[in-house]
């Protein structure tokens, strides 16, 4: 089984290779490091961090030195974090797991990228009132689906073995924006209407696959405004399959064929740089529809499907990759993240059980989240658990 623990470039920039590679061969016994090469804005306390407890990420950064020739003339381009200085902590990662004979995979997110969207509001995702989700990127856009490529096409340079596309999809209205807020209860038809992607190039893509696509968003856009006019209206259940007459239910069929094309197409530009790509869905089987998530399609589109086994016992991790498995995709096509710390695991014996069921059930690849937001105990655990 390869194994690798999740990292940001700035745990290697603090504590520097010997001590940050050398806690994971050393205490946690990981054959790999998948660290963040794109990454949306955050907020993290850092247990062992010998210069900062607390830190703020910036809004969709990148934590690789771009080519800026490659990007020349582009509305979308990747912008160097601040934190990295002058460095490049992908080159520096890829020179020391060269020489450590570790893995290094590149935890990259697409489109949730916070920055981009404020910057090109028209590259954003638009609800059936034209309003834009300013946090995300369409992935129907030509623009980000270049700016998605040529992000795999940069990553290629560093020996990468795999990238792992976290937001490679839509994004639904409740996605985590600080100080995000709505006083009046709307209830999930209400919200899951809002998230809904009605941009010009969605609209588009609907149409050519045979959906009345204007006549959808309008009719999204008249229940809408019944539901936020009524509480009573907004937290009444509704068959969404049915809204414009099961055209609803097509225009979103046609939103899961996008994200599809788009993994299709980075997984083949993976390939060609001797590459894997693997696609992150942390929901898991029945939640992703919004998102244009169809786990069957995405199954033979990408390389490998990965998903969060975050849970406290062995037995419902199993459940997690089952429900997988009824959905199209085998263990042997996927990859899991298991979290060592307190909030899911009281121990090394707990972390073992969950490494064993999933090697019982064929699943090749397991992670574990997140070096920095953990303690050297949980590293010490992984290490534990593994030998």
């Amino acid at each position: 089984m390869d194994t690798s623990v999740l990292a940001f470039a700035t745990d290697l920039i603090d504590e520097g290779a010997d001590t940050f590679f050398g806690n994971l061969t050393d205490r946690a016994g990981v054959g790999g490091v998948t660290l963040a090469s794109v990454y949306h804005e955050a907020r993290d306390v850092f247990p062992h961090n010998p210069r900062r407890v607390l830190r703020y990420l910036e809004p969709g950064a990148a934590y690789f030195r771009p080519d800026r020739a490659r990007w020349a003339g582009r509305r979308l381009a990747p912008l160097p974090s601040t934190a990295i200085g002058e460095r490049d902590p992908f080159a520096e990662a890829a020179e020391e797991t060269r020489r450590r004979g570790l893995k290094l995979h590149a935890w990259t997110v697409f489109c949730h990228n916070d920055r981009l969207g404020f910057a090109h509001p028209d590259c954003a995702p638009a609800n059936a009132f034209g309003d834009r989700h300013l946090t995300e990127l369409c992935p129907a856009n030509p623009e980000v689906r270049e700016y998605c490529r040529t992000i795999v096409e940069e990553l290629a340079r560093y020996g990468v073995d795999a990238i792992r596309a976290e937001s490679l999809h839509f994004h639904g209205l409740a996605h985590g924006y600080h100080h995000e807020r709505y006083f009046e209860e709307l209830g999930p038809v209400t919200e899951a209407l809002l998230s809904i992607c009605f941009c010009p190039h969605c609209l588009a893509a609907a149409t050519a696959a045979g959906v009345p696509a204007e006549h959808v968003r309008d009719t999204v856009r008249t229940e809408l405004r019944a539901r936020l006019a009524d509480e009573s209206r907004a937290l009444a259940p509704a068959p969404l399959d049915e809204l414009a007459g099961g055209a609803l239910a097509a225009y979103v069929d046609a939103s899961a064929r996008t994200v599809t094309s788009l993994a299709a197409e980075l997984a083949a530009t993976a390939a060609d740089h001797g590459m894997r790509l693997t696609f992150m869905d942390g929901g898991g089987p029945g939640t992703g529809w919004l998102s244009g998530i169809d786990l069957p399609a995405l199954a033979g589109a990408a390389h490998q499907i990965e998903t969060l086994g975050y849970a406290k016992t062995p037995e419902e991790v199993r459940e997690k990759v089952a429900a997988f498995a009824l959905h199209g995709v085998r263990p042997e096509d996927m990859a899991v993240i298991l979290r060592p710390m307190a909030s899911d695991c009281d121990g090394p014996a707990n972390l073992t059980a969950k490494i064993a069921t999933l090697r019982e059930l064929g699943v090749p690849e397991v992670e574990f989240y997140n070096y920095g937001l953990m303690r050297l105990s949980s590293l010490d655990r992984i290490g534990q658990a593994l030998r």
